[in-house]
């Protein structure tokens, strides 16, 4: 029987000669034996230390601090695309909860959106020029400074105002026909808690408008919605939990009800998302108490009521992070006790899902071999780390824990048996368990297999 040649996109050298695919579960001396000790450290030093050591962040104790509060810091290239990987997946979550859900893109500063004390951005050198003026009173010092201090534009602490001014608009979309929801996502700044001024968050949000005599139910339905999507992704779905707000801090937030989804991290619980019922207030406040435009179409002209669900993005990457930091022991071929840590970040989040590797005796057919495939990879959305550029001599054994602090899902290596039968050895992050697979096939299992953690 003539076995079909591999796909050309692999683009191999003409050495390599194609065989029948085959599958074969590695031998007594590739496989581990692996168990779960315990989880991180107490407290987030190990956490830090590790993304800062793997890419996910960049170095310096500030910029550790700000990710260990939760506010927006200096990513690494892992931490980028583990941060872009978690808001492509609540985009299509929020759109697929509901056919009703639009994406609006507000501006951050300029609106009136600020609410009560607003937060501004003022130019630390004209505040000094304006200090430096030895010819000015208290008094008018005092005037200067707060004119100086009013003239910026209000930056946004919340993505809330943005939909409630678009609600007109979007409710002529739909026909004035409820319920439908408002999704943006975007930087804003939280006011100082006493470490020296505003910080920046990455805000995700969902305005969701129906009718009065439901938002109770819209509610608690979201609150399932967002517990159920957060414990998607997470090794251990019980350290995701949510709770009612209790009735004295509802006043402050202008809500009826209130629920968080928290995350218990080794020092304690930290907020991800947060929902209220909002009533219809604010709506009201925010188009001058004009009732006729705002009315929708369901028989009883009655304006429509808000549930929000605002979510921390930077907190929510660290969340996953820690959720998947795994110290793991195991035994090598000596018997010999190791320990390792492994990222065992879900397979549609973590942001490399396969590293391309040769074995030794590294050739220019081998290395013509990996850069086929890495093409291939990346015409399949794949995201590759191209381990076999390395120029420094490391042992697989050293490779292999690096990729598994990093997070890669699957590590391949081509070697002389790729270039005579197509054969390749592909290791797996969770289970360690290496196997031989055609190179024909690589991309299908990798796609394959990211789809089917994705819909489960």
């Amino acid at each position: 029987m003539k076995v079909p040649d591999p796909p050309a996109a692999v683009m191999l050298p003409r050495c390599v000669r194609t065989g029948p695919w085959r599958r074969v579960a590695a031998g007594p001396s590739t496989r581990r034996l692996c168990s779960p000790a315990a989880g991180p450290s107490e407290g987030p030093e190990p956490l830090l230390q590790l993304c800062v050591d793997r890419y996910y962040v960049s170095p310096g104790r500030t910029n550790a601090e700000r990710f260990r509060r939760g506010t927006r810091c200096s990513y690494g290239p892992l931490g980028a695309e583990l941060r872009r990987n978690l808001l492509d997946q609540w985009w299509h979550s929020v759109g697929r909860g509901s056919a009703q859900v639009f994406g609006i893109d507000s501006v951050s500063s300029g609106g009136a959106g600020g609410g009560p004390g607003p937060l501004r951005v003022v130019e630390s050198e004209a505040f000094a020029r304006l200090l430096q003026r030895p010819e000015l009173s208290r008094e008018q010092l005092v005037q200067e400074a707060l004119l100086l201090l009013q003239r910026p534009p209000a930056v946004r602490t919340s993505l809330l105002q943005g939909a409630l001014e678009q609600f007109v608009p979007a409710l002529e979309l739909v026909n004035r026909k409820l319920p439908f929801g408002l999704a943006e996502a975007g930087p804003c700044f939280q006011p100082s808690d006493g470490s020296g001024g505003p910080a920046e968050v990455t805000q995700t949000s969902l305005v969701w408008f129906c009718s009065p005599h439901t938002s109770s139910q819209w509610l608690d339905h979201w609150s399932r919605h967002r517990l159920k999507w957060w414990r998607k992704f997470a090794l251990a779905p019980s350290h995701f939990s949510s709770s009612e707000v209790p009735a004295e801090e509802l006043a402050a937030a202008a809500a009826s009800r209130g629920v968080r989804i928290q995350y218990r991290f080794p020092w304690g619980q930290e907020t991800l998302e947060t929902l209220w019922s909002r009533g219809d207030a604010e709506l009201l406040h925010t188009h001058q108490g004009a009732r006729s435009k705002l009315q929708c179409r369901d028989g009883k002209k009655s304006v429509p009521h808000v549930v929000s669900v605002t979510g921390n993005v930077d907190r929510g990457v660290m969340a996953f992070l820690s959720n998947s930091l795994q110290q793991t022991k195991r035994e090598d071929g000596k018997r010999k006790l190791l320990q390792r840590k492994v990222l065992k970040l879900h397979p549609v989040l973590t942001p490399v899902k396969v590293a391309l590797n040769i074995s030794r005796g590294a050739t220019v057919e081998l290395r013509q071999v990996c850069e086929g495939l890495q093409q291939e990879f990346q015409e399949g959305r794949i995201s590759t780390w191209p381990g076999y550029l390395e120029t420094l001599p490391t042992s697989m054994e050293q490779l292999n824990l690096k990729y598994d602090e990093m997070g890669v899902l699957f590590t391949v290596v081509v070697g002389k048996n790729t270039l005579e039968s197509g054969l390749l050895q592909v290791r797996s992050r969770d289970t360690t368990i290496k196997e031989t697979m055609h190179i024909s096939e690589i991309r299908k299992f990798l796609s394959r297999y990211i789809s089917v953690a994705d819909s489960s």
